[in-house]
């Protein structure tokens, strides 16, 4: 794709969402970051995410304030 074409490629598009999805993988395995997760890491533009602990879901979310909430 040329930087002055302002249509999008639909299969890139696709391609970098598919490549950006992680599987859970199994206890012992993971790579735990080095220090802090950023939020923008997180959240990627999103006002709220979804995590499940231990067959609970649960809701974290950016108020207007810019604290964080964390709900089950």
């Amino acid at each position: 794709m040329t930087p002055d074409s302002d249509a999008q490629d639909p299969d890139a598009m696709h391609a970098a969402n598919a490549s950006s999805i992680r599987s859970p993988v199994e206890p012992g395995t993971r790579n735990f970051p080095s220090g802090p997760i950023p939020t923008d890491f997180l959240f990627q533009g999103a006002q709220e995410i979804l995590i499940s602990h231990n067959g609970e879901h649960y809701r974290l979310r950016i108020t207007k304030n810019g604290k964080l909430i964390l709900t089950k």
